[in-house]
């Protein structure tokens, strides 16, 4: 009935026309409700493409509807000016913000997560070729990732210059003797300490969320982000997606899961 009112084909049915039934019929309907009538529609989808051919594509992945787009938690991400404004706050007065400095460019340009930032030792890091090794991860793989050149000085101002001078391999130590390895918890303390210095109401997980954020922006594959996010499913890679919906589906579109 919607598309005879609206003139539509079934041969010319666009994701476009499905937002625009759902937001009408589903209206009166709870979220419950509503997620099985979008269930059912898209078995209907996937008969329509692959067993009567009917329409040229499979329109069931990219029919996704506000209880996964409005998550109570999405991803949360710090946009192109607050990232300035952080930048810009950040002191470099004293070992230790020297060092928050060079955990924050890690975090943002790398989206390394606190644990991996507190375990990168002097062996993880090739300065010549401009690499960073990354072996403690959720996957079980290691990744090899570029390390931009601002960040690559931040990490060698910390490095040559105030790092401590001891037996330890950890990159990052404790400002005070005796010097050890820092933890996760003192690497999110001190990002945190400076994103609430800036004013920015957000934790340091969101440099990780940015640092997608910004692959998804310059066309990187959800494998690509996948792999450079150090992550295990990638229903959990998929998440990130859902921050730009056009993106999405078009990155749901041209790659099969």
């Amino acid at each position: 009935m919607y598309l005879e009112n609206h003139t539509i084909a079934l041969s010319a049915l666009r994701i476009e026309h499905l937002d625009a039934f759902l937001a009408e019929f589903n209206e009166p309907f709870s979220i419950v409700t509503r997620r099985v009538y979008r269930g059912r529609l898209r078995g209907f989808l996937k008969y329509l493409y692959y067993e009567r051919e009917v329409v040229g594509k499979d329109l069931a992945p990219l029919l996704v509807g506000p209880p996964v787009f409005n998550q109570s938690n999405p991803p949360k991400f710090l946009r192109p000016e607050e990232i300035q404004t952080l930048f810009a706050s950040l002191k470099l007065n004293g070992p230790t913000q020297i060092r928050t400095y060079a955990m924050i460019h890690l975090a943002y340009a790398l989206g390394l997560r606190p644990v991996e930032i507190s375990k990168i030792t002097l062996d993880d890091i090739s300065f010549k070729k401009g690499e960073i090794t990354v072996p403690h991860r959720k996957t079980t793989n290691p990744v090899i990732l570029p390390i931009p050149d601002k960040t690559l000085k931040a990490i060698a101002a910390y490095a040559l210059k105030v790092r401590p001078t001891t037996a330890h391999r950890a990159l990052f130590l404790t400002s005070y003797a005796p010097y050890k390895p820092v933890s996760s918890g003192v690497v999110m303390y001190h990002i945190s300490e400076a994103m609430k210095e800036a004013g920015l109401c957000s934790t340091p997980y969101w440099l990780r969320h940015s640092y997608a954020q910004n692959l998804l922006q310059i066309g990187r594959s959800i494998y690509e982000i996948k792999e450079m996010m150090g992550h295990e499913n990638i229903r959990s890679t998929q998440r990130y997606l859902h921050i730009h919906t056009e993106l999405m589906r078009k990155a749901l579109f041209h790659e099969t899961l």
